[in-house]
């Protein structure tokens, strides 16, 4: 067993003495984070489920719609570093709390949208608004939690994100039917305005309830603070990088990008085109359209919950990737390659959904094995913003796709390949590095 170098026997941080603490510890950060990530995904995603509505009521053609929702992505990855630096220099509470409450007011804003100009405005602020919230959480996470423990407890707090699908779009669909034309307002408009209202009560909850630190938790006396450091300390230190200038060299952190690209990409599919694809299978109503949309996401949860212990359990990484990636790519192959019903249509998206949102975790348990400090902060973001830099132009592409070949299998192919590309990039990664 490792030890401290002080001389205080590191305590194992996957031992069952210490079940009782993380299970604390983990109540306390993954509640509140998960309901966040939920909040945070719902007022991303909305416009899925807007857009059945919108694009008539406002006269926006798909590609219109494709830009405005990629250009949220630019905002996202122009900001996403400097925020996660800003983070890490004034605390997580106080920034997380900025990040919940700034992008739910811009979030409801997208009301009050008339042009595209506008539409295209709103959207790119949302993405600076929102910038750093998931690798500010990450970062954060790697200063409670050993590598042992980091899988699953990522898949906690990840579950929000099909959480807020499974939940979110039945809710959706339910305000867009039972709202439409409440006090002269269409059903989109609604949803914009009460989907904001969780991120910005939530980013106030933040303010009272999250901890800078370990050593700052009122909720942990000093014994607890002892032993959740030790365990910090016990992780083997081996080839972590701490310069934040090599983090954005670091051919391990351009693939991880890469592979989280392909995550983004899988549920992208999902979130932003099935509404659409449903609806092409003749389902008209959104009411009904939210509802299917819970199975491909409540089949995401169990994905991601399953995925994220099997990999700590079996101290694997690189095939609980690399599986669920193949799995999406072929049931993207087999949505592309003719028509479907409603019924296979859900099915198949349920496997590229689980497949994406399963391999989540594990991926984002791979930065705190090779980074560290600023490091880790930088490397991070910078990962996160070359996903979602594909995250932009994937959106705008299936846009202009529908528009001119009035088909998005060429999309979904082109995602299946890169679900490929994401397998291959996650076995170059050495085992002794990240199977820990």
């Amino acid at each position: 067993m490792s030890t401290v170098q002080s001389g205080t026997a590191a305590l194992s941080p996957a031992g069952a003495q210490h079940g009782e603490l993380y299970r604390k510890v983990t109540f306390r950060l993954i509640t509140i984070f998960c309901l966040c990530y939920f909040a945070a995904y719902l007022d991303r995603i909305n416009i899925g489920l807007a857009k059945l509505q919108m694009l008539d009521a406002l006269k926006f053609s798909d590609t219109i719609y494709g830009l405005g929702a990629g250009l949220f992505f630019a905002g996202y990855i122009l900001f996403e570093v400097p925020s996660n630096l800003i983070l890490q220099r004034v605390g997580a509470k106080l920034w997380i709390a900025r990040i919940m409450i700034t992008w739910g007011i811009l979030s409801g804003a997208t009301l009050f949208v008339t042009t595209p100009m506008q539409f295209y405005i709103v959207r790119f602020l949302l993405g600076v608004a929102e910038a750093g919230f998931l690798p500010g959480v990450l970062l954060y996470l790697t200063q409670w939690y050993p590598d042992a423990r980091r899988a699953r407890i990522v898949a906690l707090f990840m579950v929000g994100l099909p959480l807020s699908s499974m939940i979110g779009s039945p809710i959706s669909g339910w305000i867009m039917r039972f709202f439409d034309g409440a006090h002269g307002l269409g059903g989109w408009q609604w949803l914009f305005l009460i989907e904001a209202l969780p991120s910005i009560l939530l980013g106030f909850a933040i303010l009272l309830w999250l901890p800078n630190s370990i050593e700052s938790a009122p909720w942990l006396d000093a014994h607890e603070k002892k032993t959740l450091r030790a365990n910090l300390d016990a992780d083997p230190a081996g080839n972590k990088s701490h310069a934040l200038g090599k983090a954005f060299v670091d051919p391990k952190v351009w693939a991880l990008g890469l592979i989280d690209l392909c995550v983004l990409l899988g549920l992208y599919a999902v979130s932003f085109w099935l509404p659409s694809i449903l609806r092409d299978t003749g389902v008209k109503d959104a009411y009904t359209i939210g509802w299917l949309m819970a199975v491909p996401n409540a089949v995401a949860v169990i994905g991601t919950l399953w995925c994220g212990a099997s990999s700590d359990r079996q101290r694997e990484r690189r095939w609980h990737i690399v599986v669920p990636f193949l799995v999406a790519a072929v049931a993207l192959v087999v949505a592309a390659s003719g028509t479907h019903g409603t019924l296979s249509t859900v099915i198949l998206f349920s496997l590229v959904n689980a497949g994406a949102a399963a391999a989540m975790p594990v991926v984002w348990s791979l930065p705190s094995t090779f980074l560290k400090g600023s490091a880790a902060a930088g490397g991070i973001a910078f990962a996160c913003s070359i996903a979602n830099l594909g995250g932009f132009g994937s959106t705008y592409f299936i846009g202009w796709l529908r528009d001119t070949f009035h088909s998005q299998s060429a999309g979904l192919y082109g995602f299946a390949v890169c679900m490929v590309i994401g397998s291959a990039l996650a076995l170059s990664y050495p085992k002794k590095v990240v199977n820990r």
